[in-house]
């Protein structure tokens, strides 16, 4: 078993939380590690530790909100979605109350509108968001043929 990292060299799963207050403004962090900018809350899934745990644990390390997760957007695997390494995040959508507040590697936090979003997205998040605004406007997810094709054509 000790070999099987050796021989195998595997995406790392992570999740990313969509946080949606009261009155529809959404929660973003600024980051603290390179890559610097603004990124939807989350990080990677512990050894041993099922997804839904991980996008609970991630979203009250980073903004200290409690979160009640009411939907799975999509799972985004774009090799070179993170520029560190190759990762796939399960993206989850959850409501909170509260205020949050920065902590763990978020440098700050801030609470924003759809159409007023910061320009300087970190990774893919830009791509997340234009999904999850088209999922809230038409109830539609994603589909993976579409993402099939777009990440075929970025691979060549």
């Amino acid at each position: 078993m000790a070999g099987q990292k050796d021989k195998y060299k595997n995406p790392s799963p992570t999740v990313d939380i969509i946080i949606e207050l009261e009155g529809g403004d959404i929660v973003l962090i600024e980051r603290k590690n390179p890559p610097h900018g603004w990124a939807i809350p989350g990080g990677f899934v512990d050894e041993g530790e099922c997804v839904e745990n991980a996008a609970v644990r991630e979203a009250k390390e980073e903004t200290c909100l409690d979160v009640d997760l009411e939907a799975l957007l999509y799972v985004y695997s774009n090799p070179s979605r993170d520029p560190r390494v190759h990762t796939m995040s399960t993206v989850f959508v959850a409501k909170s109350s509260g205020t949050p507040i920065a902590s763990d590697d978020a440098k700050d936090v801030g609470t924003f509108a759809l159409d007023a979003l910061p320009e300087d997205l970190c990774f893919d998040h830009a791509e997340i968001l234009a999904d999850y605004k088209q999922w809230r406007a038409t109830g539609e997810r994603p589909k993976p043929g579409d993402k099939l094709a777009r990440y075929t054509e970025s691979a060549e």
